[in-house]
């Protein structure tokens, strides 16, 4: 591990405008500089950079960051890694906290994420002794050099073979993080056994749980991870990591079905593909993978299954587009899958099927409908708009949800005034959007006021007592959380302060708020806005202690208890 005050000091050193610089043009803009954003496609520029700040923010896509976050972002770089890169920028040589090294070689239990790179560590040393399952890799098409950039590994056959890689088999993190599994009869064993190992890896580049697929024959096909504090199926997608600058290249991903599936295409140079982890697709990916591009294709099989997958996908992308989104729909011919079709007729035929016969979200959404319903009757068409309705509601992006509407009724063979009227659309003149970089803090709860401030001023917090929030909300959480770190450490700035936060459960929110904060500068009366979110803070906890204190019988409360009430009152 990295000692925090190392990361402190490489922060108050490095200059963010320098190290984005080097990758990205920047050019002046006020107090700020700004460029085209290099994590989505755009015209306009909207990425941000701060250089009093330290961080930087687009306002399309909502990225934003440190100096160590940007080199995780663009150059997909691990945490240590991007720290060990700007280190070696500065001259400055990165230690190790030797207590923390030590303790995690100790007899004690290791953290879930140190358990994994061990296990990942484990199986990648076992994939090099086993001639059996690099012969299937090669049968499969996979180079040593694919296998390497994904760390594939090996579980041996057997029921304790992990007993080697942990010095002590029955610690409780192994079942934490599945990677053993308890008998009945109170007796663990390896879950994967015998199988190609496929590390998943999130946003930083840490293990947080395996896919496990057979050599031969066996079911089931693939194993994965359970989902763990660490690894939730619904939120990672296999890839991601390495795949980013690939698909910032490319100015789209591919979503498919296996890792079997990414791998292969990354093996033929298509390197932007990404898969989910034997679930549906969720709105947490899709939302995810608009961060990295305005494109998504989803390929499946052209098979019953792989229409059912692509309509939960079109399901559950709906809410969650924007004006600028395109996603497609690619099915492949039934008897191949996207790891077949690549290895028999290369790359050059998969991204000219990929161009051609990708479908618009648009065009599958009214294919599909129209064909459960007879638009040549008028109760096939009443069925049809009475189905499509809850779904183009979902649609926020105002546009897309107009073009829509537009093709439901010339499909349905009416105006789109009276559809507008069956669907009961309100049509409003458009109200001009508000600015959004507005000098002043936007209104927000009490909590997210004082995490701006704190953020913005992190002197503030000694003007704040942790008693005083009353609130269990994510911002009040984070509040007390940016309380503590301070408390430690208070000469923390707030790159240092967002990064110090990335480990904790405060890490998302910090990330936001100082992102909303990007245009505060120094013109505006922080002081001035920080007493009253104080006082607005005091009368919340008093309204919250006079709210229990009048719940109580009289009986119960002590006399101290009653006169603070009478006061109160």
């Amino acid at each position: 591990m990295i000692p925090q005050d190392f990361i402190q000091t490489l922060l108050s050193r490095v200059d963010i405008i320098d190290v984005i610089g080097r990758h990205v043009p920047l050019k002046k803009a006020g107090a700020n500089y700004q460029a085209c954003c290099p994590f989505h496609q755009e015209k306009s520029p909207s990425f941000t950079v701060s250089p009093t700040k330290q961080f930087y923010h687009c306002f399309g896509c909502g990225a934003h960051g440190t100096a160590i976050g940007f080199l995780m972002e663009y150059s997909g770089l691990g945490y240590v890694e991007a720290i060990q890169a700007l280190a070696q920028q500065l001259g400055m040589p990165v230690p190790q906290d030797n207590a923390v090294r030590h303790e995690s070689r100790s007899s004690s239990a290791p953290g879930m994420v140190e358990a994994l790179r061990v296990a990942s560590r484990y199986y990648r040393q076992q994939l090099k002794a086993s001639t059996r399952a690099i012969d299937y890799l090669k049968r499969r098409g996979l180079t040593g050099e694919v296998a390497a950039k994904f760390g594939l590994g090996y579980a041996p056959d057997g029921w304790q073979n992990l007993a080697v890689a942990f010095e002590r088999y029955e610690d409780a993190v192994l079942a934490q993080t599945g990677l053993v599994i308890s008998s009945e009869a109170g007796k663990r064993y390896d879950r994967f056994r015998d199988r190609i190992m496929f590390p998943i890896l999130n946003q930083k580049g840490d293990v947080v749980g395996f896919g496990g697929r057979v050599l031969d024959h066996g079911e089931p096909k693939y194993l994965n991870s359970p989902e763990t504090a660490l690894f939730q199926k619904g939120q990672e997608l296999y890839g991601l990591f390495q795949a980013r600058r690939a698909i910032r290249d490319a100015g789209r991903v591919l979503v498919v079905e296996g890792y079997m599936d990414v791998v292969a295409l990354v093996q033929h140079g298509i390197e932007y593909a990404v898969a989910t982890l034997g679930t549906a697709t969720t709105a947490v990916h899709v939302q995810k993978l608009l961060r990295h591009s305005d494109e998504v294709v989803f390929c499946f099989d052209g098979d019953a299954a792989g229409q059912r997958a692509a309509w939960r996908a079109l399901e559950q992308s709906l809410p969650v587009l924007t004006d600028h989104s395109r996603l497609a729909f690619l099915f492949l011919p039934q008897e191949h899958d996207p790891d077949s079709y690549v290895r028999e007729f290369g790359r050059e035929a998969f991204e000219s099927r990929l161009q051609q016969d990708a479908v618009p979200l648009s065009a599958y959404l009214f294919r599909r409908m129209s064909q459960l319903h007879d638009l040549g009757v008028d109760e096939g068409r009443s069925a049809f708009l009475d189905a499509l309705r809850p779904l183009v509601a979902q649609v926020g992006a105002s546009a897309l949800a107009l073009m829509l509407r537009r093709r439901a009724a010339e499909l349905a063979q009416i105006d789109a005034e009276e559809l507008a009227a069956l669907w009961e659309i309100e049509t409003r003149r458009p109200v001009a959007p508000a600015p959004a970089r507005a000098r002043r803090p936007a209104p927000a709860p009490v909590s997210r006021k004082l995490l701006r401030l704190v953020l913005f001023r992190p002197a503030f917090a000694a003007g704040v007592q942790a008693q005083w929030i009353v609130g269990n909300d994510e911002d009040s959480r984070a509040l007390r959380t940016v309380l503590e770190i301070l408390a430690d450490q208070p000469q923390l700035d707030t790159p240092a302060l967002v990064e110090r936060g990335r480990e904790t459960e405060a890490g998302g929110v910090l990330a936001q708020c100082a992102a909303e904060i990007m245009n505060w500068d120094e013109a505006f009366d922080a002081a001035a806005d920080f007493e009253v979110a104080i006082d607005q803070l005091r009368a919340s906890r008093r309204q919250s202690r006079l709210q229990w204190l009048a719940s109580k019988p009289l009986r119960e409360l002590s006399e101290a208890e009653k006169q603070e009430l009478r006061e109160m009152r």
